[in-house]
């Protein structure tokens, strides 16, 4: 078999298979969520979010909804030096995330079925 014959099989082969693919990943929330940062996210912003009573005055004084916070942790960076992963229930993560070109830090526990935001405040002030 000629070797333009073989690339053109290849090819054939390879075109159906991502069609195949674009089909059955249509509509799926597919993702790479492979660095640390971006698991500890995800896992968080999976779950629901409770608010301690520090953070849910925070929240209050400064007119911010459940989505905005549901975006600063989803789009956030985790400080792991400052978080506390080493603990056996429930772990602590230190987010860094910025509104309105202000920086913010927010600290959450995330335990098995529940994320609480135990702070948030402006690092900057």
């Amino acid at each position: 078999m000629k070797f333009i014959h073989r690339l053109g099989y290849y090819l054939g082969g390879f075109a159906i298979g991502l069609i195949l693919l674009m089909f059955f990943l249509n509509g799926k929330d597919a993702s790479c969520d492979y660095s640390p940062n971006a698991r500890t996210t995800k896992n968080i912003s999976s779950k629901p979010i409770q608010y301690s009573e520090k953070a849910f005055k925070f929240i209050n004084q400064q007119q911010l909804d459940s989505a905005t916070i549901i975006n600063l942790v989803k789009f956030g960076n985790v400080n792991f030096s400052e978080s506390k992963t080493k603990l056996d229930s429930c772990k602590v993560y230190l987010i860094e995330n910025s509104f309105k070109e202000q920086e913010m830090e927010l600290k959450i526990q995330n335990c098995d079925s529940l994320a609480t935001l135990l702070d948030i405040k402006y690092t900057n002030i």
